[in-house]
């Protein structure tokens, strides 16, 4: 194959790069993620990593001045890099760089190299690959480690040994499980091998870092393959443990439970097929985080998980909170996932009735198409009869749901009495009987003893308030 790739060069802002790196006499290269995608035909991410052999920084502002339009150069002394934003993509400009490590730290000591400095400091060979931007070898492939073999073979291996490659930045390990579960590639044994050893070296690694690169797995369209990997190398263990208590299946008298750790994978490779929502594949990932918490055994019933549900969505802050990520309504949300995960397949297994399904709007709300889509991932039986049998199960409640809904109005559902009302009504300042008459009313609703409407609900809230001794000073406006 020819090794000479310009037409991979599509920006002119290449042709312009290397315009300046020659007036500077540096050798300038594009490096890494934009290379390898392209030799994948896979859309490449909107940042381009540049590297020189001398000064990063001077060359980004050379190149920077001969910009048509003025673009702000942002510089990262301590890191040797320097980067600016232009036409919709991301330059990062770093010189090539020899890099150390001390064992207990991952912050490296860097001094100036060669390419063949800065290609071996490189996390794996199909990341190693370099595009030169001079003009006398203008798109010459430099590939010393047969990086590109590796992609033809699709095989994540390291450029150097794989246990030094890991020991210096641990995050590589999770590094080459996400490229292992986005490209569909191999990975290389032994540097399979050394995942395994190095595991621990995790924790020195920030759980912000951590999270990006299992947020990166989690978007995968399977991501099982990347979450398998990271529990059968042991990474998963140092960040994750409460995912990896599921894993096990306990036999008593003769009785077995299902595997929960492999049964959450399948659910989330499983919602993966319908949902890009991240938090909603969380949810399917931590929707039985509880149940080895509640696992009991009774000889009546066998195996039990009695409010599992609502023990594991109270984990989930604690899980969130360890693991960095959102304390917001993204968590809000897995949490309200989790504690009703159960619910619609309740409504299955008894009579559906307008109750039921109403208390299920209401608490769901505008998240209750995400629940059902929850419900129908967490289906997996490999007996299609009764596959077909809970899915079908589950539109006889969707129907319901929609039939309720229409009538009732009570999905993100609004009192149509305030505690003001009640308090105006009857002359009252903020107190308990407050309270209780708006849960009475919302209950009534909720069963349908009631309209939702102000006129029913008001009607019977003078009934509630006659039942407290409560006079009606004011009439309903």
């Amino acid at each position: 194959m020819n090794s000479n790739f310009t037409h991979f060069l599509e920006s002119p802002l290449f042709k312009v790069i290397g315009q300046a790196a020659d007036e500077l006499k540096l050798e300038t290269y594009v490096i890494g993620g934009y290379v390898r995608d392209h030799f994948l035909d896979r859309p490449h991410k909107k940042d381009i990593d540049i590297v020189a052999v001398g000064d990063g920084i001077v060359l980004a502002k050379a190149v920077a001045k001969k910009l048509p339009q003025k673009v702000k150069v942002s510089v990262f002394k301590n890191f040797g890099t320097a980067h600016f934003h232009y036409a919709g993509t991301d330059y990062e400009f770093v010189g090539a760089r020899i890099e150390s490590y001390a064992s207990e730290s991952r912050k490296p000591i860097v001094k100036a190299g060669s390419l063949q400095d800065d290609q071996n400091r490189r996390d794996f060979t199909i990341n190693a690959l370099a595009l030169s931007l001079n003009e006398d070898n203008y798109g010459d492939l430099l590939d010393p480690f047969n990086g590109l073999e590796d992609l033809r073979n699709g095989r994540i291996v390291t450029p150097l040994d794989a246990d030094i490659t890991f020991s210096d930045d641990p995050l590589r390990m999770m590094r080459a499980i996400r490229f292992s579960n986005q490209l569909g590639f191999d990975i290389d044994p032994i540097t399979l091998a050394a995942i395994s050893a190095q595991a621990a070296r995790i924790k020195i690694i920030s759980r912000e870092r951590i999270s990006d690169e299992l947020h990166k797995i989690m978007l995968c369209s399977k991501p099982s393959i990347g979450l398998n990997l990271l529990f059968s190398t042991g990474l998963l263990h140092f960040f994750l443990p409460e995912l990896v208590a599921l894993q096990g299946v306990e036999e008593v008298e003769g009785q077995l439970h299902k595997d929960n750790f492999f049964h959450s994978l399948e659910v989330v490779d499983n919602i993966s097929r319908t949902s890009e929502n991240l938090w909603l594949r969380y949810a399917a990932l931590f929707h039985d985080i509880g149940k080895p918490v509640t696992k009991k055994f009774e000889p009546e019933t066998g195996w039990t998980f009695h409010a599992h549900e609502f023990v594991g969505s109270k984990m989930i802050p604690r899980i969130f909170r360890a693991m960095k990520m959102p304390l917001n309504e993204k968590m809000k949300y897995v949490k309200k996932m989790v504690r009703l995960s159960s619910r619609p397949i309740s409504l299955v297994n008894d009579v559906v009735t307008d109750s039921a399904v109403r208390r299920l709007l209401f608490d769901a709300g505008s998240d209750a198409e995400d629940l059902m889509l929850l419900c129908d991932a967490d289906v997996t039986t490999k007996n299609p009869k009764r596959k077909r049998k809970y899915l079908k199960n589950f539109q006889e409640v969707r129907i319901k749901m929609k039939e309720v809904e229409e009538k009732d109005k009570v999905r993100n559902w609004q009192p149509p009495i305030s505690g003001e009302t009640i308090m105006k009504t009857f002359g009252l300042k903020p107190c308990k009987e407050v309270g209780e008459i708006k849960t009475a009313i919302r209950e009534a609703i909720l069963e349908g003893e009631i309209g939702n409407d102000n006129g029913e609900a008001f009607e019977f809230m003078l009934k509630k308030g006659h039942e407290y001794g409560l006079t009606q000073v004011i009439e309903n406006t």
